[in-house]
């Protein structure tokens, strides 16, 4: 399935302009048009929702068509919906939050390996997001049964390395988005992001079970949900 032509040719205009503006919001917020680690962060997101949304539009527009698919439009739960909501509330402002406590100093700023670790992180949660995504063609933000397009088992590339890798990239941008940028308090909202993704893998694991064939099979064969020999 593609996406309709008119939203199509929406997504080309909307997607970079909100892409763009979001980082220059982040530096707005900040009150420092040369704070050094906003810029790296603002490149970053820039750079790598330009390279997933334009491999989705090239590559694999089915896709594309479902990503766009609106909360609730999938028949998920409302727990669920609720719980989508949360994490990107938490994603959002650990980020904001970071950009203001430049501007008034809540916290004292985190050290320059940290930052060094979060920048470290957000390419690895940029891996794992992309292969996510390049391997499962099922990647939906909702968590429900494609039956319409025949979804079956992923079990191949990073599916065999755990069985969330979207989450883990996920994770690993949560976290290291405030490391780079130097805020305790964004940290605990990132902190906070992952917990709800935590939460909610136990829902999407119970719905797969019971309605996706070989789920189950395939949760005996790759054992680890978010963390290699952790969990």
């Amino acid at each position: 399935m593609r996406p309709a032509p008119i939203i199509t040719g929406l997504m080309w205009v909307a997607a970079p302009i909100g892409v763009l503006g979001f980082a220059a919001l982040l530096l707005w917020l900040s009150g420092n048009w040369r704070w050094v680690e906003g810029w790296i962060f603002g490149l970053w997101w820039v750079s790598f929702m330009a390279t997933l949304y334009l491999w989705l539009r090239l590559r694999d527009p089915a896709l594309l068509a479902e990503r766009m698919r609106k909360p609730g439009s999938g028949g998920e739960s409302r727990v669920d919906m609720a719980i989508l909501f949360a994490l990107k509330l938490c994603f959002l402002a650990s980020l904001f939050v970071s950009a203001l406590d430049v501007r008034f100093a809540w916290t004292p700023r985190l050290p320059l390996w940290s930052e060094v670790c979060g920048g470290l992180l957000l390419l690895g949660g940029s891996f794992f997001m992309f292969r996510a995504f390049t391997d499962n063609t099922y990647a939906s933000q909702l968590v429900r049964i494609q039956s319409e397009r025949g979804q079956h088992v992923i079990d191949t590339g990073v599916y065999g390395f755990v069985r969330h890798p979207m989450y883990l990239g996920g994770s690993l941008m949560f976290v290291g988005g405030p490391l780079l940028l130097g805020s305790v308090w964004g940290l605990l909202a990132g902190l906070a992001a992952v917990g709800f993704l935590i939460l909610r893998i136990f829902g999407e694991e119970k719905l797969l079970a019971r309605d996706l064939e070989g789920y189950r099979a395939y949760r005996e064969k790759v054992q680890y949900r978010l963390i290699p020999h952790v969990w």
